[in-house]
């Protein structure tokens, strides 16, 4: 299951352009025999994202994508309250028995260094915590190139999303052997 904001619902995209129908997609052309859940929500925050945990998993799930934090950032919520809820969701995953892969995000420059070193350790420190894969930034490559990103300068575009399957794959072939170490 990839559970996230607009950047995984495929805000802007049509139907089979977005994170999980090519993260899919990429994935079966390599051999895996898999399904990615899309449990993405434009706008939703890493608190959204835990409120909703629950009731967005699918009793078939055996590993998960957490890609959340993006509009934290962009509204400025106290990176307390992302980190808080981030833990929240890693913490309901890891009691399931999930492996999970978490994407990170970086705080946007106009946040304030001061915003950035609070908010940008976040993933790295829940990742080792639960002993979770870390894809750092889940825009590498992709943010702030006009090219790879639609007309608001915010959301990727499909050949930005297919760069980001391109660069996560590794990460997410670790997520997958994760799942068959469980057996």
């Amino acid at each position: 299951m990839a559970m996230g904001d607009s950047l995984t619902a495929g805000y802007g995209l049509a139907p089979g352009e977005g994170f999980p129908a090519q993260l899919e997609a990429a994935l079966i052309e390599r051999g895996y025999d898999v399904r990615v859940l899309d449990a993405g929500v434009s706008g939703d925050t890493s608190s959204g994202g835990l409120a909703r945990l629950d009731w967005s998993m699918d009793p078939a799930t055996d590993a998960v994508i957490v890609e959340l934090g993006a509009n934290d950032a962009l509204r400025g919520i106290d990176p307390s309250v992302t980190r808080a809820s981030l833990d929240g969701i890693m913490s309901n995953l890891s009691d399931r028995g999930l492996p999970v892969l978490l994407a990170g995000m970086i705080a946007p420059p106009n946040m304030g260094e001061a915003y950035g070193e609070a908010f940008n350790p976040i993933y790295a420190d829940l990742a080792e915590t639960y002993d979770s894969v870390l894809y750092p930034f889940f825009l590498d490559g992709v943010a702030s190139v006009p090219e790879l990103n639609l007309s608001d300068g915010i959301h990727p575009t499909a050949e930005g999303i297919a760069l980001i399957v391109e660069r996560i794959m590794p990460y997410v072939e670790d997520l997958l052997s994760r799942v068959a170490d469980q057996g």
